[in-house]
């Protein structure tokens, strides 16, 4: 299960409504890289596979890969303003160490995933 905080919730809602896409959903997922291993991924799609898995979290369709289930399973999503910026926050209680980026992280099951530099 995927939590999402109310805040990143109607953050969420505001970017979808602005793309004025019919079917738009939120894709969370992981991708091997990144300094500690896996990185993040957070995005809008409208594309479905059979390989997804849905929820309805925040009255908001979103979707996760099969396998990156075991991974992000627990998963929390927040969104913070800091003074003129803001954005998505995530703690995932899967991670036993992330980079100083926060945008990757490492966990006890995972195979010989070899870790690469952050991008800026």
């Amino acid at each position: 299960m995927i939590t999402i905080s109310d805040t990143a919730a109607s953050r969420m809602k505001e970017i979808m409504e602005a793309q004025d896409i019919p079917g738009l959903f939120v894709r969370v997922g992981v991708s091997a890289g990144g300094c500690s291993g896996f990185s993040y991924a957070m995005g809008f799609d409208s594309e479905e596979t059979e390989q997804d898995i849905y929820m309805d979290v925040q009255d908001m369709k979103v979707v996760v890969n099969k396998e990156d289930l075991g991974l992000l399973n627990g998963l929390e999503i927040d969104y913070e303003e800091s003074g003129l910026a803001g954005g998505f926050t995530i703690n995932n209680p899967n991670a036993i160490a992330t980079c100083g980026c926060g945008a990757s992280f490492r966990t006890r099951k995972e195979d010989e995933v070899l870790a690469q530099p952050c991008e800026d």
